[in-house]
């Protein structure tokens, strides 16, 4: 049984808000009624002015922070800074996590019915983008009585839709905290989401997408996929750290003819099974694609400055030393464009040998930064509280 610690939101349950007023896509196409999964950790003030959105990434959900059961072995995905003392302070602060439309933790997606067919909706899913969720989300702020977050907060993809908060919605956002994230992504990105994509496409029980009317799984393709993405979100340096060149089996000695296998052989395998028996293939799909669409300043000329000009928020940036993936420069290239609109930004650049991943991790300095930033926005919230 998991022991629960002071400093844990302890035991949480999901949340599910229906929505039948039609969502008209940035594709063209509309969602005539979805459903969106999350969890609230906290409480919200009388003003409803100490709320704070969690934006999850690719393979995030609502689940962030605490346990659902006693029996949980691991807590949400970012319970090291969401909760009492934490960083993301759950004594001063109301915090909403959810599980994007497009995904497959409960939210409409491909996995869901299609209500006019009464099949799932497969690779019929309307393709979506990262002001597609904004949106859901905006209502879904309405649905909460928040007009305006105190802070919108994303790693990577999570930090593309903080920051489409501040442009589409720049009098609902105070804060925008941006981690490991880029305006949009290079080429070699795009890249590595294709291949994976084509990982899963390949699979012959892919069935073109409508596995699930087969009663099958992609899972080997999705397994390649998610060990092609999990090698890009760890850096040299700490993959050869925990790893090096140790062996699981086998042996190099002459006359040995059992195969040799690598530590992280076994463990790239180990976490491609898990995640394919975990996620569904078309939401891979889906939101990897999403990525390879984003891009901040298209509407605006291609020109990030004009784009952050619509902007009302106060920003802080951050990026690590390994990551490789959304490398420092992308987040450099959004504190400079923020500059020069004339933003208030603060950018911390923490040294970190976890490569991508180093945005979920423990890490003191970043915890810090994370920390003290926040507690500045709860103290404006309090001082104004007390000046009501």
């Amino acid at each position: 049984m998991t022991k629960i610690d002071d400093h844990s939101v302890g035991l949480v349950e999901a949340q599910c808000a229906e929505f039948n007023e039609p969502l008209q896509l940035a594709s063209g196409r509309t969602l005539e009624q979805y459903q969106l999964y999350y969890e609230t950790y906290g409480e919200l003030n009388p003003s409803a002015s100490n709320a704070i959105l969690i934006c999850h990434a690719l393979s995030g959900n609502h689940h962030a922070a605490g346990f659902h059961s006693y029996e949980d072995s691991k807590p949400g995905w970012w319970d090291a800074y969401i909760g009492p003392g934490k960083p993301i302070d759950t004594n001063h602060f109301y915090v909403v996590s959810l599980n994007n439309i497009g995904g497959c933790d409960g939210s409409t997606g491909p996995s869901s019915i299609n209500p006019e067919t009464g099949e799932p909706w497969g690779p019929d899913f309307p393709r979506l983008r990262v002001r597609d969720w904004v949106n859901s989300q905006a209502r879904l702020a309405d649905r909460l009585g928040i007009e305006c977050w105190a802070a919108v907060i994303g790693g990577s993809l999570g930090g593309m839709q903080a920051m489409r908060w501040s442009l589409e919605y720049p009098d609902r956002i105070k804060h925008c905290v941006v981690i490991a994230s880029a305006m949009k992504l290079t080429a070699q990105n795009i890249a590595f989401n294709e291949t994976a994509r084509q990982a899963i496409c390949s699979d012959p029980d892919f069935s073109e997408g409508h596995y699930q009317q087969k009663d099958n799984i992609p899972r080997a393709g999705l397994s390649v996929a998610r060990m092609i993405g999990h090698i890009t979100y760890l850096s040299g340096d700490g993959m050869g750290e925990k790893f090096g060149r140790q062996l699981r089996s086998g042996t190099f000695e002459q006359g040995q003819d059992e195969p040799v296998e690598f530590q992280i052989q076994s463990y790239l395998r180990y976490q491609g099974e898990k995640f394919s028996t975990s996620f569904d293939a078309n939401t891979y799909i889906l939101m990897t694609q999403a990525l390879d669409y984003f891009d901040l300043a298209r509407e605006y000329n291609h020109d990030p400055v004009e784009a952050f000009k619509h902007a009302n928020s106060k920003f802080l940036v951050i990026s690590f030393t390994s990551d490789w993936r959304f490398a420092p420069a992308r987040s450099k290239e959004i504190a400079d464009a923020l500059m020069a609109a004339g933003k208030s930004v603060s950018y911390a650049e923490i040294e970190s040998d976890a490569g991508h991943d180093a945005f979920l991790l423990p890490n003191q300095r970043y915890e810090t930064v994370f920390s003290n930033y926040l507690k500045g926005v709860a103290q404006q919230i309090e001082s104004k509280q007390h000046a009501q």
